[in-house]
């Protein structure tokens, strides 16, 4: 049963081994103190989250539910199986991952972003979809749950928005089970020759899309700087394998300016 409030979460405003006020990270192009950055992502989602479906749409013409339906493929949970969706926000792959595990399984649909969350919610309900569902708010870095927890993690479009990317990592392996799996799609490097009209695209028609259609240029400028300064897929693959994972690999979409990582638990 969809739980009425999220979960409490663990500290949001720490990342491990940067915790003072001369460490900086980035926020965008803008580098800031490592303890603003969760504050700063969540004034992001603030803002957005009443019309981020409708920008989902507008700004990935739809595709991205087709990047969705082949990363929940990739997860391969069957009926029974327990799941973790870090960053789930408006519920999109908690909803499909659902019906795969139904109806004994469970998915925890987590996001540290508290509006976020009640968006998912309440599209939950609306849908009618409750069983096996629980909510938790958290931050990725530190979560609140036991070791060998999970059948499969999976994060979507989130994790650049975390401060420390190999923490969070980190903690997914450790929430795996042995022999589950960890599923990142994330928006990544293109082919080169896309490179200049995705740039085009990015910081200039995209701004304009949020002003028009969400009241917010500032917002999405900043998702277009934070998908620039996120790890290419090569260097993420190389993340995952420093956090424990095996067997890691990734799958380009719409040539590279998506992809989906995938690892195992030993």
């Amino acid at each position: 049963m969809v739980q009425d409030q999220p979960l409490e979460s663990a500290p949001e405003n720490s990342s491990s081994g940067t915790s003072g006020q001369s460490e900086t990270t980035a926020f965008g192009y803008e580098q800031v103190p490592v303890n603003e950055k969760t504050g700063r992502v969540r004034e992001v989602f603030d803002s957005v989250a009443p019309s981020y479906d409708l920008m989902n749409d507008l700004m990935s013409m739809g595709l991205h539910r087709i990047w969705k339906r082949f990363a929940t493929g990739l997860c391969g949970v069957r009926n029974g199986d327990q799941v973790l969706d870090l960053a789930a926000g408006t519920g999109d792959l908690t909803r499909l991952l659902a019906r795969q595990v139904a109806p004994a399984g469970r998915v925890v649909m987590s996001d540290i972003n508290g509006a976020m969350l009640e968006q998912g919610r309440d599209q939950l309900l609306d849908r009618g979809i409750t069983d096996g569902i629980s909510l938790l708010q958290t931050n990725a870095e530190f979560l609140p749950l036991a070791d060998n927890s999970f059948d499969c993690v999976i994060i979507g479009f989130g994790l650049r928005n975390v401060t420390d990317k190999l923490a969070a990592i980190k903690e997914m392996h450790r929430v795996l089970k042995p022999g589950g799996k960890l599923l990142i799609l994330e928006f990544s490097k293109p082919l080169a020759a896309l490179q200049k009209p995705y740039d085009l695209y990015s910081f200039k028609i995209l701004p304009r899309l949020g002003k028009l259609f969400a009241g917010d240029a500032d917002s999405y400028r900043y998702l277009a700087e934070s998908i620039r300064m996120h790890p290419d897929q090569q260097t993420l693959k190389a993340m995952m394998e420093e956090a424990g994972l095996s067997r890691c690999h990734y799958f380009n979409l719409a040539a590279g300016i998506v992809a989906v990582h995938r690892g195992y638990k030993i």
